[in-house]
């Protein structure tokens, strides 16, 4: 496991009598890129404002590197960070606007030359030093703002949206080429975004946070297949939730009947969630089915069709690439591992 870099100790944040920080408890690792997800108003931007420094927490410690730093103004901690709006220098051309730290530093030009030509190879615009940044199109725009911070060499980088104002297929390879910069300069990235598909394809590991409260943390996989709570399978793709019984350990029972699952450690008979993927369910003959219903909608997504199935209890949503028409009797089957346990948790 990499060293500690920075550790959030019970932050707490309010502005104008409403909390937005409710005693947030974070570690974030050496070389880890680490994404806080979650809807607007979640308290996600606060808490990347103040581990930059452009706000001071209401209580708790934040330490860098073994050092507390609260006191600290932003200029003396060895961070940078990257804004949505890129706030480049628009009477600067490319080079210039990247050198700019390393111009107030008054490093040798010879020195400023190299570093910068070089950060310019890294996020794919070389020889586009003497350019006008008021040219360029918004990704490189991005890329020069990110340039420009990576060329002072911090520990951390922080992304506050940086992709919002991007369209979306330029999003989608800017995602990608972030996560490569992450890798080859091998520094701690912190990012935020609102999104999950954005979190989920570059992190190495999601802060699901909501109303001040950091909801869940993990890898994306175990964040998208193992939920820890509604307001997680909701807000991370689609998802059947549904409310069951824990009768005992791997036996749940939901909709009248019980099911085989993997799940553990929960009270016998304690209400709980259950989580079923539209993805992880299948359509079949209803002799062969766990669940029986009736076809009620097909919608055609590109590559799979989205299918309502309806039974006496509920609608049950299921993406496959098989086609069923309305108004045929089917069943749907699942894999026990697919029946996902939570929590319930009132909101």
């Amino acid at each position: 496991m990499n060293k500690k870099l920075v550790e959030l100790k019970n932050l707490t944040k309010t502005f104008d009598d409403l909390q937005v920080l409710k005693g947030i408890d974070l570690t974030i690792y050496e070389n880890e890129f680490l994404t806080l997800l979650g809807p607007s108003g979640c308290g996600k931007t606060t808490t990347l404002r103040i581990i930059a420094g452009f706000e001071e927490q209401d209580g708790g410690e934040v330490w860098f590197d073994g050092v507390e730093i609260s006191k600290l103004p932003p200029y003396k901690r060895e961070l940078n960070t990257v804004f949505q709006k890129y706030a480049l220098f628009p009477h600067l051309d490319v080079f210039d606007n990247i050198a700019f730290g390393l111009n107030i530093k008054k490093l040798d030009k010879s020195v400023i030359k190299q570093k910068v030509e070089k950060i310019l190879k890294l996020v794919g615009l070389e020889g586009f030093g003497s350019r006008d940044v008021t040219s360029l199109s918004g990704g490189q725009q991005q890329r020069v703002a990110i340039a420009r911070a990576l060329v002072n060499e911090p520990k951390m980088l922080l992304l506050d949206e940086p992709l919002g104002a991007l369209d979306a297929k330029l999003r989608k390879e800017m995602q990608i080429e972030l996560k490569k910069i992450q890798k080859e300069v091998g520094i701690t990235f912190i990012y935020v975004t609102h999104d999950q598909e954005e979190a989920l394809s570059m992190s190495d590991t999601v802060v699901v946070m909501n109303q001040g409260v950091i909801q869940q943390i993990g890898t994306p996989i175990d964040i998208y297949n193992e939920p820890e709570n509604r307001f997680v399978a909701t807000f991370i793709g689609e998802s059947n939730i549904i409310e069951g019984n824990m009768i005992r350990d791997c036996l749940v029972s939901f909709d009248g009947m019980e099911f085989d699952c993997v799940d553990k450690g929960f009270k016998d008979n304690e209400s709980v969630e259950v989580v079923l993927r539209p993805e992880d369910l299948d359509i079949v003959e209803p002799e062969k089915a766990k669940i029986k219903g009736v076809v009620k909608s097909v919608v055609f997504k590109g590559v799979h069709y989205e299918i309502i199935v309806e039974n006496e209890h509920r609608e049950y949503l299921i993406d496959t690439t098989d086609y069923f028409p309305v108004g045929r009797n089917v069943g749907i089957t699942f894999e026990t591992e697919d029946v996902h346990v939570m929590y319930k948790m009132e909101y």
